[in-house]
Parts: C-alpha cells; structure tokens; sequence
C-alpha cells in the first residue's frame, strides 16, 4: 500500500505524515526489489537541485569507482588549464605502444602520433578511451594528483590509485580506485552545479557528458521521453557496471543520479537493465506519475 500510495502526487506529503510510511523506505524497497530481481549489489545516490531532496540505497557503501572516475579527471584536465598549468590545446604525443585494448579514438589517431589535450578529455568521456585516460592521467600527476584534486573539493573518500586497465580489477574489500555514490553525487555537485570549475570549464564538462555514448541503455533508458542527460559510465571486473549521471525533467532543473552495481551474474544487457530500472524508479520518485 504505502508504495502505491507514495507514488501518487496528491498524496505525497502524507506519506511525510502517516506513521509506517516513508518515501524513503518506499524508495530502498524499490530498489531492494531490483536488487532482488537482477542479482548482485546495487549502490544509489540522488540529488534534486530544485529543493535538494535526496534519495539514497546503500549511498555509502564502496564500489570500484571504473571509468566512472574519468568525468572527474576530465574536471581536473580543466582545472588545471584555468589556472594556466596546461592548455587545452596542447598536443601529447603517443604511439602504438601505447593503445590499450579499448582505445577507439586514440586507435584511430594513432598514425598522427598525436592529440589535443582538449580531445583526449572529450575521448575519455564520450566513449570512455582508456588510453586517453592514461595520457591525461600522466599529465596530471597519475593517479595520486587526480586524488589530490578530489581532496582538494572536500572529498575524503574517493581515490583512484591506479591507471587503466588495472583499476578495473573490483576485488571484494578493496579500497582501491573507489568512492561512494554520495561523495560521486556531490562531487558532481560541486563541478556541474556549483563553482568548483569556472563557467566555461563547467560548460565544456556538461557538453562532454552529454555527448557520452556509452550509456544510452543505462540511465538515459529508464528516463521519460523527452528528458535529457549527460552522464559517465563504467565497467569492471566481477560484474560491475556504473552509470553517474545529470539529468533534466523537461522544463525543469536538473537532478544528479550515480548508480553502482557490482556482483551482478548476468551480461552487460542484463546489468543494464538493472540500472535502467533505477533509473526509472529515481524518476517515478522525484516527479510521480501524473505529475
């Protein structure tokens, strides 16, 4: 009953009032029953910018944080070039010694021998190239200047420790290359709807995420029509599959959604699905059927 009654608008606050109902532990429930459904261990943060409500399930667990972190090395690359440590449009050179099994863009390159600053940052996102991530990394100081730069947004949590393709390992109990998916949220916060980057760097972040085209049958699949995001995904080993994404309700302001998943038993369409269904259910909660 109290998950019918909480999905319907016109009741909403009186979930707020009514003893034993909560839209939160009809949130946790829902997502339980994905979790139940598709297997494995599903980690989900939330952030309404329009009144900051938050939803959460398992938000502070640990999970490997995949390629997830390269939204955040992204942001580094164009920290560093507001403060005039690099510019965007400097060329890093490479070779073929250098492309890792999932290099589609970098492959593509490889006979110039080189590529911008600028495009190895928009590669690393929209279709998550580790070899441009490894190139990028290197010019900020590897891993542990990417984890000084996420301490320095007031972040204790998240770390990365290792380069690609090693930090995909997601061992059970391993902190490395981890977060949670509130410190990923506000993270996200601080860099899309807040002042942690200058306005330009923060419109040049945005367009890389909403150009991504790795996840469109993640959290961008469980949307409505007509919604849109931008969003960073991740894959690693022991099935784990990751969608950290910002998304705008039509006419509306924009909420910020990371979903881990990890140990799930199926293939990548089966993880995918779970995700979608988060998805789905963050939406249903934020903006209720009827709405």
């Amino acid at each position: 009953m109290a998950n019918t009654l909480c999905r319907n608008p016109l009741l909403w606050l009186t979930c707020l009032l009514l003893p034993g109902i909560s839209l939160a532990d009809d949130f946790s429930r829902t997502i339980s029953d994905i979790e139940s459904q598709y297997g494995g261990r599903l980690g989900v943060a939330a952030f309404d910018s329009r009144d900051g409500r938050q939803l959460g399930y398992r938000e502070h667990d640990t999970f490997a944080m995949c390629s997830t972190f390269k939204a955040l090395l992204a942001a580094a690359v164009l920290k560093k070039a507001e403060q005039g440590q690099l510019s965007l449009d400097t060329e890093l050179s490479y070779g073929k010694g250098d492309l890792l099994d999932y290099a589609p863009v970098t492959a593509a390159h490889v006979d110039e021998g080189q590529m911008t600053v600028s495009a190895l940052a928009g590669a690393a996102i929209t279709l998550s190239d580790n070899t441009a991530a490894n190139l990028l990394l290197a010019k900020i100081g590897g891993p542990a200047g990417l984890t000084a730069y996420i301490r320095s947004l007031g972040d204790n949590l998240t770390r990365l420790d290792r380069t690609e393709p090693s930090l995909n390992t997601n061992l059970p109990g391993d902190p490395r290359d981890s977060t949670t998916p509130t410190a990923m949220v506000a993270l996200w916060q601080k860099l899309l709807l807040g002042k942690a980057l200058a306005p330009a760097s923060r419109q040049q972040l945005l367009a890389w995420l909403k150009a991504t085209q790795t996840g469109m049958a993640k959290i961008r699949a469980g949307l409505p029509g007509g919604w849109q995001a931008g969003d960073k995904t991740g894959s690693c080993e022991n099935g784990g599959s990751n969608d950290v994404a910002i998304v705008w309700p039509s006419g509306q302001p924009p909420y910020l959604l990371a979903v881990y998943y990890s140990d799930g038993l199926g293939g990548s369409a089966q993880k995918n699905a779970a995700i979608a269904a988060v998805s789905q259910a963050v939406a249903e909660q934020f903006y209720p059927p009827g709405h």
